[in-house]
């Protein structure tokens, strides 16, 4: 699409000549127009200083331009049908939020969302300016296995219930609010009443490949731990959901200590991990399903397993990965749910996702695929 003429951003509902008061008064950013079968967006900044986007693993950066001697910069991004992507502005050193997008996530990053992306329930926006609500209840855990100390945060979303271990714990504390979105799930009756337990990493490739030491420290001193808080938890009920390097470890830790981990939502996990993939000039580039796709060949008994998978429609190169250990796993007999989320590999897909198969991991009936 050609900017040009006297209000070149009409098209994405933006008037007034470029750079003036009337423009910036009415301005909007993100903006989408149909493009083919997907979209054109529209990003504006405002400054003096030349910038770029940085969208969070979907895209290379995306410099602005800059519209003649005013301080409008712009940039015109095509993208796919069902998109919703984590994004930053890049201004010299520093990387901040689109204040024009009030859909945030954290003090310095943006959510565009395309116009046919599923609504995302239960998820608020989070400003520049919010301070987001921390548990209370916080543990000092000293772990002899792993080593060093870590802050775990606990909150009882309705009360109180089974244990959901969040995997990279901080990120669901200071980018997208859980306790938030759990305690909205919650009351709305889509899941029953929870603990939350989020989990930081310290060392995310020491302690998220597929190896026992994490799993060790968390059978051994981390929710004995957490039973001795005054939170309700129920360790019984557990259900361990990661991301990522953190999914692949959840699936590891159903696999490895069936005792101990019987319910697990995954997003976008690292099934393509074997040992030294990650230092490979490729990751992505070895056997397909990695270390444990090796693993479940050998049909291990996963029969008391309830495991939901979920992967980014537009991670091309994580979905044969994926679509193996998913088929293995459910041959070794583990009621298994599939779905894929409108997303790269990000967080603000992950969130839904998070939501929906934790509710689902606990639930009762037997769920297929969606």
């Amino acid at each position: 699409m050609e900017l040009t003429g006297h209000e070149p951003f009409a098209a994405f509902g933006v008037s007034g000549a470029p750079g003036t008061e009337t423009f910036w008064a009415g301005a909007r950013s993100p903006a989408s127009v149909p493009d083919g079968d997907g979209w054109k967006t529209l990003f504006l900044r405002r400054g003096g200083e030349a910038a770029a986007i940085a969208f969070e693993s979907w895209s290379d950066p995306v410099p602005l331009r800059r519209w003649g001697a005013t301080d409008c910069w712009y940039a015109t991004v095509r993208m796919p049908a069902r998109l919703r992507v984590t994004y930053q502005f890049l201004v010299s050193d520093a990387a901040y939020a689109d204040p024009r997008n009030p859909d945030g996530a954290g003090g310095d990053r943006s959510v565009a969302s395309t116009p046919d992306a599923p609504p995302q329930p239960h998820w608020p926006p989070v400003g520049a300016d919010d301070v987001l609500p921390l548990p209370l209840t916080r543990l000092r855990w000293t772990s002899e296995r792993l080593g060093g100390r870590r802050t775990v945060r606990v909150h009882a979303a309705g009360g109180g219930g089974p244990v959901v271990l969040l995997l990279d714990g901080d990120d669901w504390l200071y980018l997208h609010p859980a306790t938030v979105a759990f305690d909205s799930a919650v009351a709305s009756g889509e899941m029953p009443p929870v603990t939350l337990v989020f989990l930081p990493a310290k060392d995310r490739a020491a302690e998220f490949g597929c190896r026992p030491g994490l799993w060790e420290a968390v059978r051994d001193e981390l929710l004995p731990l957490v039973a001795e808080c005054d939170v309700p938890a129920d360790p019984a009920g557990l259900v361990v959901a990661g991301q990522s390097l953190g999914g692949l470890s959840a699936l590891y830790a159903a696999v490895e200590f069936p005792d101990l981990v019987t319910r697990v939502a995954c997003q976008s996990p690292s099934l393509w991990w074997t040992p030294g993939a990650a230092d490979a000039a490729d990751p992505l580039g070895g056997p397909t399903g990695g270390a444990l796709a090796d693993r479940l060949r050998g049909r291990p008994d996963l029969s008391g397993l309830r495991v939901a998978f979920d992967v980014g429609e537009h991670e091309t190169r994580m979905l044969p990965h994926c679509a193996l250990v998913e088929e293995l796993t459910e041959r070794a007999g583990a009621t298994v749910r599939v779905s894929r989320s409108a997303s790269g590999h990000d967080r603000a897909g992950w969130r839904h996702a998070l939501l929906r198969d934790v509710a689902w991991a606990l639930a009762r009936d037997r769920a297929g695929r969606a």
